[in-house]
């Protein structure tokens, strides 16, 4: 389950859509702060009402993320393209004798995209003609995306995926 909700988290933020009604400066200078290469490093979830598959993704993530592996990458260019890279299908998690084992992936699956970014909303379309819109906010080199807003099928719990600028 845990692969399956970090998956559809990407996927959610390569396929966004929306419109805008923001003034040609503010949008230039806010266009420009999604620019480059975002690691998620952290779900933030309520653990009185996350679900046990919830709590379990956030953490193997925080395991990995301890180790400067980051299972989900996302790239914004300023051609307007951009890709994921997910590993989520890729994690393995042995039990030893001491507790778990999670190495860092080494394969990971590439989705590309075109987008727009009008400062607070992140427009993605897939090569298949699939449009999805979300909001994000981005403070300095954190992005902060709410999950609830990523309309993932089985994932009903509100909290947020952190992304850090490299």
């Amino acid at each position: 389950m845990y692969k399956s909700i970090l998956a559809i988290l990407t996927m959610a933020l390569i396929f966004v859509s929306c419109s805008s009604d923001k003034n040609e400066a503010n949008t230039e200078v806010a266009s420009t702060s999604i620019l480059g290469t975002w690691d998620a490093t952290e779900l933030v979830i309520d653990n009185s009402t996350a679900s046990d598959n919830t709590k379990f993704a956030k953490g193997i993530l925080d395991l990995l993320t301890d180790k400067d592996c980051y299972v989900v990458t996302l790239t914004f260019n300023e051609d307007l393209t951009a890709s994921a890279s997910n590993s989520s299908n890729y994690v393995e998690v042995n039990a030893t004798g001491t507790g778990l084992d999670i190495p860092c992936p080494t394969e990971s699956d590439i989705e590309s995209s075109t987008y727009t970014f009008d400062g607070t909303i992140v427009t993605t379309t897939k090569s298949d003609g699939e449009v999805l819109s979300i909001n994000v906010s981005i403070s300095g080199n954190v992005m902060t995306v709410d999950a609830a807003d990523l309309q993932i099928p089985n994932f009903s719990d509100d909290g947020q995926m952190i992304f850090v600028k490299r």
